[in-house]
């Protein structure tokens, strides 16, 4: 019997399980179920197991998995839960759901309520309805929200009440609906609600806690509508914010005199930096403070560490640096290091990354006609090749346009261009 429920008193009762609430793998009522992509569903635990295990087939239909993302069914999660609910009342079970008084804690012990409200939606055996249903009816998010607001001097409330609220917004089991709930409880005072924040970024005990503040940040910069750049700027033109934000993205001290670069660090680092780009202030400030070197060195890291996602914006980052006079100085001034690290990834990213890549070259390149920056992509091994390739490739009107005018700098000719291009596939010059 389960730890929360009680049986007020026994009794012979034979509940009848609807067979499609059964998990195909242990078939038990499941508790947390999601779909592969084959459409079956399992319960969470036990397909995890599966999938852990090497296992690279749908276990119902054997058919190989092109992806193994779990989608939670939530519609199926709310048909179990309304049937358990009605199983223990004909059952005489009574369900206790210790988290639903932990939100009067908060006022009165906020830490320990924190860490155990935490726990609750952390824990894989805990309902998804209830967690669901603790945010939505329950207003925890909100409560969570308001602790954070009154306790922004004191660091290990801070990390609690960002340890739950990140949980939430990142967390699959939970609805996009009940994330909303979250995000907007910040708008009521939004200069209130994100100070604590950066306070965390800034002094946070832990990598971990300053990850939380900074995933919650970027999902309120996710939230804010494209059309309320006077939000956006609010959050942005905080002096404090970008040296904490490019900090979280650097290296950091293994204790052992070496410097290492965490990966999670870096994604939601530069999600937030990527987030706030769009505002001219920020972009010279995200310059002034560093962003170059920074973004480099990101782009020169082993793709374990930033992979192509991280490195396409880190690509944006210094598209957003090479449009303003302070990004183009430091671009220059480590010409051969910056530049090189473009052109090393320039063809290893998605689309928007190649593009980044091509408008950062030709702005110092051609735009500016920095000696520096013409010198290291002519001296970098088969940049001038990639760029005509890409040329040659389904990119945009301006960046072909872009491209050719790199070419014209570096007056392309079939020998000098193609001699280390070692490939049998015969490209059309363009001049």
């Amino acid at each position: 019997m389960r730890r929360n429920e009680e049986r007020v008193q026994p009794m012979n009762l034979e509940v009848t399980v609807p067979t499609f609430f059964r998990c195909p793998i242990s078939l038990d009522v499941m508790k947390s179920p999601v779909s592969l992509c084959t459409g079956v569903t399992y319960d969470r635990a036990s397909i995890q197991r599966w999938l852990d295990s090497g296992n690279m087939t749908c276990p119902a239909t054997m058919q190989p998995l092109p992806s193994t993302d779990l989608i939670p069914n939530l519609t199926l999660q709310r048909l179990i839960h309304l049937w358990s609910t009605s199983a223990s009342a004909d059952s005489h079970l009574i369900t206790r759901h210790p988290a639903a008084d932990l939100l009067r804690d908060l006022r009165s012990t906020p830490s320990p309520a924190l860490s155990r409200l935490a726990d609750f939606f952390l824990d894989a055996d805990n309902d998804e309805f209830e967690k669901n249903s603790l945010i939505g009816a329950g207003g925890c998010a909100t409560a969570v929200v308001a602790v954070l607001k009154q306790n922004a001097g004191q660091i290990e409330i801070l990390e609690d009440s960002a340890r739950v609220l990140a949980v939430i917004l990142t967390e699959d089991c939970i609805e996009e609906s009940n994330k909303k709930i979250a995000t907007s409880a910040f708008f009521s005072d939004l200069d209130g609600s994100v100070s604590p924040l950066f306070l965390l970024l800034k002094e946070g005990k832990t990598l971990g806690s300053r990850i939380d503040a900074a995933r919650i940040l970027n999902a309120i910069l996710s939230s804010i509508q494209s059309s309320d750049s006077d939000a956006r700027a609010s959050i942005a033109e905080k002096s404090e914010l970008i040296p904490e934000l490019i900090r979280l993205i650097g290296p950091l001290d293994d204790g052992f005199g070496k410097e290492k670069m965490d990966r999670t660090a870096i994604e939601v680092g530069l999600a937030c930096l990527v987030g706030i780009c769009g505002v001219r202030r920020a972009r010279v400030w995200m310059a002034k403070n560093g962003i170059v070197p920074a973004a480099t060195k990101v782009l020169a890291a082993d793709v374990a560490v930033a992979p192509a996602a991280s490195a396409e914006k880190a690509l944006k980052l210094l598209e957003a640096a090479s449009g303003t006079s302070e990004g183009r100085s430091a671009i220059c001034a480590s010409a051969n290091e910056c530049l090189g690290a473009v052109l090393g990834r320039m063809m290893k990213v998605g689309r928007e990354g190649t593009e980044s890549a091509v408008v950062v070259l030709w702005s110092v390149c051609h735009l500016f006609r920095d000696r520096r920056a013409v010198e290291a992509v002519a001296e970098a091994n088969g940049g001038v090749t990639k760029i005509l390739l890409l040329m040659q490739s389904n990119c945009s009107p301006a960046v072909r346009q872009m491209s050719g005018d790199l070419l014209k700098i570096f007056r392309v000719n079939s020998k000098s261009c193609l001699a280390g291009y070692d490939t049998n596939t015969t490209h059309i010059m363009p001049f």
